[in-house]
This record gives C-alpha cells, sequence and structure tokens, in this order.
C-alpha cells in the first residue's frame, strides 16, 4: 500500500463561520498528520505547481473523509480507552500492529478508504502527498485551498 497523508445564517456569521471552516481544516490537517498519517516518500524533483482542477479534487477528498477520520479516531480513541492514540502510518505495519485488533481493523479500513477516495477524485497518492506539503508551506497556496473549501462547502450536495 503506498503512503499518503493522510485536514468545515445570517451575515454576520458570515466571516466566523468562514474563518472557523478554515481553522477546522487547519486542525483537521493537524490531527491527520499526528493520528491517522497518510504518508508518502519524498519526491525527488522539484514540487509541481497544483492547478485549479488538482485543487479542487484534493478539496473534495479532504471534504469527503474528514467525518470518517473523526469516527475512525473516535472508535480508535475509546478501544484505547480515552488514552492517546498512537501515530498511525498506512503503509507502516508496524504502526498498524501495534494498535489492538479491532482498533487495527478501523485503522486500515480507514487507510484504504481514503486511497481509494484520493484516487477516485483523480489524484495519486504521490500526487496527494505533494499537494499537502505544498500547502502547508505555502501561504497563496494555503489560501487558494481555504476559498477553494468554502466554495465546495457552499455548492448544493446536488451539483
Amino acid at each position: 500500500m503506498k503512503r499518503y497523508y493522510h485536514h468545515f445564517f445570517r451575515l454576520s456569521l458570515i466571516p466566523i463561520i468562514a474563518q472557523s471552516l478554515f481553522l477546522g481544516t487547519v486542525v483537521t490537517a493537524t490531527l491527520v498528520s499526528s493520528t491517522l498519517v497518510l504518508s508518502s516518500k519524498a519526491d525527488a524533483q522539484a514540487p509541481q505547481g497544483v492547478n485549479s482542477g488538482e485543487l479542487k479534487n484534493y478539496a473534495r477528498a479532504m471534504l469527503r473523509m474528514e467525518p470518517e477520520r473523526q469516527q475512525a479516531f473516535d472508535e480508535i480513541k475509546k478501544i484505547m480507552n480515552a488514552g492517546d492514540v498512537p501515530k498511525i502510518v498506512c503503509n507502516d505495519n508496524n504502526s498498524l500492529n501495534g494498535l489492538p485488533g479491532k482498533a487495527r481493523d478501523i485503522a486500515v479500513n480507514y487507510c484504504q478508504r481514503y486511497q481509494k477516495v484520493v484516487e477516485d477524485n483523480g489524484l495519486s497518492i504521490d500526487r496527494y502527498n505533494t499537494i499537502t506539503t505544498q500547502v502547508q508551506g505555502n501561504e497563496d497556496l494555503k489560501r487558494k485551498m481555504y476559498n477553494e473549501l468554502l466554495r465546495q462547502q457552499k455548492v448544493p450536495k446536488s451539483l
């Protein structure tokens, strides 16, 4: 299995909601990197710029998997008796094997679903990871991602 990273009225409330969504996304991305980590090999080449289609696909995958990430995290935390959930790397058998049986099953299922969602949204796991790294290190791209996440959350589900 390849690694990947593995992340949201009233007019007066719109800025507050927008800020909350952005902070939620940043917190999500941090939690994903510290708990259910979907990591990748470092790309030896210079990173390729992120086009608008990739940004849309990336945001769609993140939004699709966030509720499942929260659910998996909560289930694993319950199994761990509310203790700290260790860092889980999807392609690291040692990190997965260190979990109790049911927690390991939840983590493996989550990782498999995440990989499928990423690929179903037109991105390879390696490309998804590259975009994650670029978003974390580029304020302009982070702003574009924030705007895309907001846009996708405003669009009716039927579109």
